[in-house]
């Protein structure tokens, strides 16, 4: 056990010792050398991902024949309902641009919400549909789900909403002293 002990002791201080003893062999005129053959100059120019040229700064030209996605009303006000009830709502859209709008996904801000959107392609001058089912189902007050839709127009993202609010169910529930007797 002693054996190992002092042979162990012994291979690290010899490590210590021949790793911090090592001296620079290589001249000095050498390594300067080296340093300024790896350093750009003022004439190079480094490609550099993370910096903005001039030529980047520049927004890409839009495509004129895109198609243009436009609702007759983004936002839907469903008024106020009762807390369980359902509302169903369905956005128009027209395709005002010159080429076919297809949309990738519609989806919404929260799973009270679900969207169905048309899947065929609308070419252009016609007409397609987002339809948007909210449940009222818990919740309480003023309400404005948001549905986000993607598609290949300009930009890519659009979307709609419905705001309303959702009153209290006037059916009582179980209270900490219990369930509620209904008569």
């Amino acid at each position: 056990m002693k054996k190992n002990l002092i042979f162990t002791f012994a291979m690290a201080v010899a490590l210590m010792a021949t790793s911090c003893n090592q001296e620079n062999t290589t001249d000095a005129s050498v390594a300067e050398t080296d340093a300024t053959a790896t350093m750009p100059t003022a004439e190079t120019t480094v490609d550099n991902p993370n910096v903005a040229t001039t030529e980047q700064t520049a927004a890409p030209a839009a495509n004129p024949n895109a198609p243009v996605m436009s609702f007759k009303e983004t936002v839907y006000d469903f008024g106020t309902v009762k807390q369980g009830e359902v509302v169903n709502h369905t956005f128009t859209f027209t395709n005002s641009g010159k080429e076919p709008l297809i949309i990738e996904n519609a989806s919404a801000s929260c799973g009270c919400t679900v969207p169905e959107w048309t899947r065929t392609p609308v070419a252009p001058g016609e007409t397609g549909e987002i339809k948007v089912q909210f449940n009222s189902t818990g919740k309480y007050g003023q309400q404005a789900p948001m549905v986000t839709i993607r598609a290949n127009t300009e930009p890519n993202i659009t979307q709609v909403s419905l705001k309303g609010t959702v009153e209290a169910s006037n059916i009582p529930t179980a209270g900490a002293d219990g369930p509620v007797k209904r008569n």
